[in-house]
């Protein structure tokens, strides 16, 4: 009896580029037995297969329910066609449609195959810095145009031997269509450079650059997305020399280990933490520092934590490789000066890094897209973004239903920018703090890219309400010259918006929303930062604040922890003794012109902070009085806190306001009873835990609202959001926290888009 063909046609829409789909699909469709065709195309993949009934739905079931590992597959369509007759399967050539558009793949760290070739004597990619296959090594980061090609990346001048193409032209190869697949003949060479001489290449390149660490030297090293500065982070000259040239006196420097072992050497790891330091995408994870580690103090002064990352590149496992008297841990932060944005760019490297560098391990792979290391914690265990950039970023977040295009800007702060198509939002990878022109163009440069990566003409422009930003500035600019509709969105509005999207929030019920952070201008003029909310993707009520005070020389204040003690001090009368912390960190004259401005409202614009209380708290108890990096105050009295201390202080909740003056007061006493500052500091944060539980539950009982949604820079506060989330739980509520995007402000472009798209929709 001859077995009925038939034939199916299937489109794939997700992460299907560059990950290894053809190949799979080729290997699936010989196993059972099917004849016809793969090819990508501009929006995915399509599939056209000839067999039996029972072999074409075994087919398409793997397709839906075992993907390759690094796939997404978003939307798997299929219909019947007619059987063609094919003879054989085949893989066909791309297939670009104009307008269309697929998700980017991000860079992959190395995988368990590279990493046994990398080391093995035998094979001919031994000890090659830039082995690579379809299921690691670098994507976003080369990536010029789709479809996904090798023409189209920067490996595109790198011509390949025959033994490399005849790899990339078998499809039982895992190197089948690797983009940025070569080896030591055709691909990438290393070189060393001290005083702008070329000194070695290749092995010698690498064994130069391992001498002058292990010597104490400060090396820029070109890595998948940019350079890094790295130096041994054992150390105490290296670091000082590290911190003066870099001019970063306190803020943490990130830190790379060989494998688990060595990070284990150095701190404690849990089995979620183990599991994100082994992820695909080798991020920095912030981890309990062990008290016998030999890594120097300074690299993360004042904190009980370190942020470590594994090796992600072949390059930075031959760096890190493990010898006698070389450091199993080495400092491996951004090379760039504070606050200016990551180089990548080897002209550029030497003339910003020429005085931070002894000297320089290149490469001559070109980085088209700049991006910098991820940052990550175990919160509750799972996973918890900081910092979304490298192996997420441009991972697109999948909406709750299809939008216009927008082009979202952002905040000032952890800038992202976000654009959205169809179904899909493409935030950004970080682009950084925007003070300044560098960073400005390169978040210029990152929406242009997007642009043409995605193909997306943004119909809307949306931005924060804050005239000074230069992600506003911008916005208004573009929206004016382009004529296109512009929605600017109260920054904590648009942070409930994030933490819906991210937790894929369908409908139009409203929710609790606790925004809480340092700053964001309000729509009466003052700067709020403690905002529950009640509101959704439309709209939203402010019901509570944090009283007003007054912020002293604006964001000064924020660089000076002990002008926003004195400050609340001030607004809840009580007097500026002389023994309290703040007020001995403040000359005579100081406190005078201080006391002026208060009284005068002198350049003092009013605030509801809540990263400013904390600042204040810290201050108070003789934490930290001058910070020299955001948020330094708070992460330091965080780091302080006693987990088995249970007491806390009441805020007065009266009239919409939640005031902290009892707290304060209360905390004064305590600390002249010479409470200890570990008891102090958790006291205080259980106070704010029950504070906002307590007010949460009068807005559930007037508003007959049960779902509490957390959001911005506060939260990173693994203290207050694990012991906030465990007792609003206890109490009933459904809590959303972040999952794909940070809860500080590198969510903000993500929660613009959605309240654009529905303010856009809302008036046509």
């Amino acid at each position: 009896m001859t077995t009925k063909i038939v034939g199916l046609k299937i489109w794939v829409r997700g992460i299907v580029q560059g990950v290894g789909f053809r190949p799979f699909i080729y290997g699936l469709a010989v196993q059972h037995h099917l004849t016809g065709w793969v090819r990508n195309t501009s929006s995915g993949v399509e599939i056209e297969v000839n067999g039996s009934q029972a072999g074409v739905l075994a087919f398409l079931s793997v397709i839906h329910d075992n993907p390759p590992p690094l796939a997404r597959i978003d939307e798997l369509r299929s219909q019947s066609c007619e059987p063609d007759g094919y003879t054989a399967f085949e893989i066909q050539s791309s297939q670009p449609k104009p307008g269309d558009f697929i998700p980017v793949p991000p860079d992959i760290s190395i995988c368990p195959d590279c990493q046994k070739e990398l080391f093995s004597p035998v094979d001919r990619r031994y000890r090659y810095p830039f082995v690579n296959c379809t299921n690691c090594g670098p994507r976003f980061s080369i990536i010029k145009d789709i479809p996904y090609d090798r023409p189209l990346t920067t490996m595109a001048d790198f011509k390949m031997c025959p033994d490399c193409q005849a790899e990339y032209d078998d499809p039982r190869n895992r190197r089948f269509h690797a983009q940025p697949t070569a080896c030591p003949i055709c691909g990438p060479q290393l070189w060393y450079e001290e005083n702008g001489k070329r000194l070695g290449e290749r092995e010698e390149a690498l064994q130069l650059a391992r001498l002058a660490l292990q010597a104490g030297k400060i090396i820029a090293v070109k890595g998948l997305g940019g350079f890094h500065l790295a130096c041994d982070a054992t150390n105490p000259a290296a670091l000082e020399e590290l911190r003066k040239r870099k001019k970063r006196s306190d803020k943490p420097f990130a830190l790379m280990a060989f494998d688990l072992a060595a990070v284990e050497r150095h701190c404690q790891v849990n089995p979620a933490e183990k599991e994100l330091l082994l992820s695909r995408q080798h991020p920095i994870v912030i981890l309990e520092r062990k008290p016998g580690s030999m890594v120097v103090v300074t690299v993360a002064p004042y904190q009980h934590t370190i942020g470590i990352m594994l090796p992600y590149t072949p390059l930075h496992l031959l760096l890190l490789e493990p010898a006698p008297d070389f450091p199993d841990v080495l400092v491996m932060t951004s090379g760039n000066l504070s606050e200016e944005p990551i180089a990548f760019e080897d002209e550029d490297a030497r003339n910003r890094m020429g005085e931070l560098a002894d000297a320089y391990l290149l490469h001559d792979r070109p980085i088209h897209m700049r991006v910098d290391d991820s940052v990550t914690r175990v919160v509750d265990q799972h996973s918890y973004l900081i910092r979304r950039s490298r192996g997420y970023a441009p991972d697109p977040i999948q909406l709750p239903n299809a939008v216009p295009s927008i082009l979202a800007t952002g905040a000032e702060l952890k800038n992202t920018f976000c654009l959205t198509r169809d179904d899909y939002a493409f935030l950004s990878h970080h682009i950084g703090d925007m003070e300044n022109y560098e960073t400005l163009r390169s978040f210029e440069e990152g929406i242009t890219h997007f642009e043409r990566l995605f193909r997306i003409q943004p119909e809307v422009i949306t931005c924060d309400m804050h005239p000074d930003y230069l992600a506003t500035r911008y916005a208004l600019q573009l929206a004016n010259e382009k004529d296109l509709p512009l929605v600017q969105v109260q920054h904590h509005h648009a942070h409930l918006a994030a933490c819906l999207a991210d937790n894929h929030w369908k409908t139009d019920e409203p929710v609790i929303g606790l925004s809480f952070d340092g700053t964001g201008l309000g729509t009466d003029g003052a700067v709020w930062g403690s905002e529950f909310l009640l509101g959704n993707y439309a709209g939203y009520r402010r019901l509570y604040h944090l009283s007003y005070v007054p912020l002293p020389g604006g964001d000064i204040a924020t660089r000076k922890p002990a002008r926003m003690a004195l400050a609340h001090l001030w607004q809840a009368g009580i007097d500026w003794e002389a023994d309290l912390p703040p007020v001995e960190a403040l000359c005579y004259e100081e406190r005078t012109a201080l006391r002026t401005q208060l009284t005068h409202r002198l350049n003092s614009p009013s605030t509801s902070s809540m990263g400013r209380l904390f600042d204040a708290v810290s201050a108070l108890i003789g934490v930290r009085q001058a910070a020299t990096y955001e948020g330094q105050a708070a992460i330091e009295l965080e780091a302080l806190a006693d987990p088995q201390e249970s007491g806390s202080y009441a805020f007065d909740v009266t009239d919409r306001l939640v005031n902290p003056a009892p707290v304060l007061q209360a905390l004064i006493s305590d600390w002249r009873q010479g409470i200890s500052l570990p008891v102090l500091s958790a006291r205080f944060h259980n106070s704010m835990v029950q504070m906002i539980v307590d007010v949460c539950k009068i807005i559930q009982q007037h508003e007959g609202v049960n779902t509490v949604a957390l959001s911005g820079g506060v939260w990173q506060n693994r203290y207050l959001l694990e012991n906030t989330c465990q007792v609003l739980q206890r109490s009933g509520f459904e809590v959303l926290t972040h999952h794909q995007v940070p809860a500080n402000d590198g969510c903000i472009a993500l929660g613009q888009a959605m309240i654009a798209a529905k303010t856009t929709i809302s008036t046509h």
